[in-house]
């Protein structure tokens, strides 16, 4: 299910050999009233690689990635896909481009936020058959090939509540995949469940890495950024506050306060 396999029921486009960057944003802003949630987010994430956001509850993160899915409006800034679709938010988007933006990238949420009255197919397939106007045939043998991989074929007709919380994810994650995007959002994937409901979660999000899905994702768990990420992100105050490769920046942050965060989450006692 890589998406450079054009083979692969859930790939978009097939991507250039050579890594090039697929996501850039420069400047971008956003406040709730008076509050100022973003002040200045500079990133760039290479086509097949993974960013990872760290940092304080209350620091932007999840603002970030409600932005590049289109969830909320920036109030100024640009974002860059691939080279094909720039939003500038100085003046706001027209809606084809916002409505472009959410077709290029795709959300899995801290709480699941699936559709509480349909079953596990019907949720996977909303999207493809609702918003991207797929054929209803099309969009279902490509849902039940995503759920064979996650091994809930046997869950396909339950409804969320008659889930676990590992696998209500799972098929989060499967809803995102059925997109075909070409940017994977993650929000605190693994925050909601209990500690033994995790593992699952990570090993799938690791395999979708190593497949070369491009992808940012919110997390606290710091170990397995150290092991997916290619690059993680250190978000305080609205900015990216430090940025590095995993191993030197969570061994050995330069800045006061990413040093600070660090030795509070490995220290909370």
């Amino acid at each position: 299910m890589s998406p450079t396999d054009p083979s692969s029921p859930t790939d978009p486009a097939p991507a250039d050999p050579a890594p090039a960057d697929l996501l850039t944003v420069r400047g971008l802003r956003k406040s709730f009233g008076s509050l100022e949630v973003l002040a200045s987010i500079d990133l760039t994430v290479r086509r097949g690689e993974v960013l990872a956001l760290i940092g304080p509850s209350g620091s932007g993160k999840t603002t970030v990635l409600r932005c590049l899915n289109g969830l909320e409006v920036a109030d100024g800034g640009t974002v860059d896909v691939d080279g094909e679709l720039t939003l500038d938010f100085a003046t706001r988007p027209p809606q084809r481009q916002l409505a472009a933006l959410r077709d290029r990238s795709a959300m899995v949420f801290q709480h699941y936020n699936l559709f509480p009255h349909k079953t596990v197919l019907e949720n996977v397939i909303e999207g493809p058959v609702v918003v991207q106007r797929r054929p209803v045939a099309e969009a279902t043998a490509q849902a039940l090939a995503l759920l064979e991989r996650v091994g809930l074929t046997d869950k396909k007709d339950s409804y969320p509540f008659q889930l676990s919380g590992g696998q209500q994810q799972r098929v989060g994650i499967v809803r995102a995949l059925a997109l075909r995007p070409q940017l994977l959002l993650f929000d605190e994937p693994t925050s909601a469940l209990d500690p033994e409901l995790v593992g699952d979660v990570l090993r799938l999000i690791k395999e979708l890495a190593l497949e070369g899905w491009t992808m940012v994702i919110v997390t606290h768990e710091l170990e397995f950024a150290r092991e997916v990420a290619h690059e993680v992100a250190f978000v305080d105050g609205g900015t990216i506050v430090e940025r590095g490769e995993p191993r030197q920046l969570l061994r050995d942050p330069q800045h006061e306060r990413t040093q600070q965060f660090l030795h509070r989450l490995l220290h909370p006692f």
